[in-house]
């Protein structure tokens, strides 16, 4: 666990995705891609790590949110694994609708 500061970069420890923090909540956070933690600047993939592949892969310049909205997170690198927050799977977050313009 760590705690998140905006505008921290990391990256997966099983695949190629590669994250920055947009928004980050309070406190210590898990976050993991293909279940296993992200790793920060200067940190070393622990060995035997694999690749849980249950979930969707990230997608390059899409942001992740949790149901809470407090953390957000922009792929700069796509890869296989799945972004999740303590457990729970990271979603899409779905572009503001634009004001008709009649």
């Amino acid at each position: 666990m760590a705690q998140l500061k905006v505008g921290a970069r990391l990256r997966s420890a099983v695949c190629a995705t590669e994250v920055i923090v947009v928004a980050a909540p309070a406190g210590d956070v898990d976050i993991s891609c293909g279940g296993v933690p992200m790793l920060g600047a200067g940190e070393e993939a622990p060995n035997g790590a694999t690749l849980d592949s249950s979930g969707e892969p990230t997608l390059l310049g899409k942001r992740y949110t949790n149901a809470a909205g407090d953390l957000e997170l922009l792929c700069t690198k796509a890869g296989d694994g799945s972004l999740s927050l303590g457990g729970e799977r990271l979603v899409t977050k779905d572009a503001k609708p634009l004001p008709s313009s009649d």
